[in-house]
């Protein structure tokens, strides 16, 4: 069995409400429901949520809310290991008492709640290199807009100084590329899940976003050009 799952907690800080706010017409976690569903890849598309309201918006776009997650795993140290184990021993418990242990989770993909950018067909790119090769984890990631070997600090002085000084002089194209995490999803077997294997363990594979559709959002600037961002998507799309 592979299931969807998105971690939407009632407490956010930042932007309050933040997974059910209104983004483009529609609750902001309604964008991944649908790509999740659309993508085709899941026997189950779960939102885990310790929260009443989003649990019913949840169920209104079509995923399944069959548990509510235990306040100590809701508040802001919650790591995404803990909800993803939690979320898969639920299924799995759910599934032996009906039916046999070969029932249970095979592959788990988190899909975050604010990713209204995400493409059905990135997830299920995701799937693919899960399969394909022998690794824990898939992630989303996107390429640095600028060489992070440029990168500078503030001194006690509050002048600039590089922290990688040794790459000064290296032009911009023999630097060698870096990504981070595109804030979309990453898929993960069971096995990884549950036994909370590091992400960045050398074990995985990685699913390259455009930068121009990934947008992590954690405050309202990063709301604000994800907005412009999905709009440009939309009306390219449309030509």
């Amino acid at each position: 069995m592979r299931i969807a799952v998105i971690p939407a907690r009632g407490g956010s800080k930042r932007i309050p409400r933040k997974n059910i706010r209104f983004f483009e017409g529609q609750p902001i976690i309604a964008w991944s429901i649908q790509a999740a569903i659309t993508s085709g890849c899941f026997d189950k598309v779960l939102v885990s949520t310790d929260d009443e309201e989003i649990a019913a918006i949840s169920r209104q776009y079509g995923a399944d809310t069959p548990f509510i997650r235990p306040s100590e795993l809701a508040d802001d140290f919650s790591g995404t290991a803990d909800v993803m184990r939690h979320a898969i021993q639920s299924v799995n418990a759910a599934a032996n008492s009906i039916m046999s242990a070969s029932s249970g989770v095979t592959a788990a993909c988190c899909i975050y709640a604010t990713a209204p950018l995400i493409c059905p067909e990135d997830i299920g790119m995701g799937l693919k290199q899960l399969n394909n090769g022998s690794c824990d984890y898939a992630l989303a990631v996107t390429e640095f807009e600028f060489p992070i070997q440029r990168a500078v600090r503030l001194d006690e002085n509050n002048h600039l100084v590089m922290l990688n000084p040794e790459f000064s002089g290296t032009r911009s194209q023999d630097l060698v590329p870096t990504f981070h995490d595109a804030g979309q999803f990453c898929w993960g077997t069971a096995e990884a899940w549950l036994h909370a294997k590091p992400i960045y363990n050398g074990m995985t594979a990685a699913v390259s976003i455009e930068r121009c559709r990934a947008q992590d959002i954690d405050n309202e600037n990063d709301w604000q050009r994800a907005e412009l961002m999905f709009r440009a998507s939309r009306s390219q799309n449309s030509r």
